[in-house]
C-alpha cells in the first residue's frame, strides 16, 4: 500500500441531524451533517410526510387528464381524414 495517499480517518466522527439528534460514527469527515436520520425519517417512524412542492400532484393531474383526452381527438382527427 502506498503511505500517505489515504484520508486522514476519524473514529468517533459527529453526525448531526436537523431534527436535533446526534451520534458517533467512523468516517474521513470529522462532521457530518445531514437532513433524515433514523429518528426522522418517515420509514422508521411510521408518519408519513406528503412533500408536495411546486403543486407536482397538480400538475401529473393535469397530463394524466390530457393523455386520456388525446386518444379520442386522435380517433376524431383520423375519422375527418377518412371522410375527406
Amino acid at each position: 500500500m502506498k503511505k500517505e495517499i489515504h484520508p486522514e480517518y476519524f473514529a468517533n466522527a459527529i453526525v448531526k441531524c436537523a431534527c436535533g439528534n446526534e451520534f458517533k460514527t467512523g468516517s474521513t469527515m470529522k462532521e457530518i451533517h445531514t437532513e433524515v436520520c433514523a429518528n426522522c425519517h418517515p420509514h422508521y417512524t411510521g408518519q408519513e410526510k406528503v412533500m408536495d412542492t411546486a403543486g407536482r400532484v397538480e400538475k401529473f393531474k393535469a397530463k394524466r387528464a390530457q393523455a386520456q383526452s388525446m386518444p379520442k381527438k386522435a380517433a376524431k382527427a383520423k375519422k375527418e381524414a377518412k371522410e375527406d
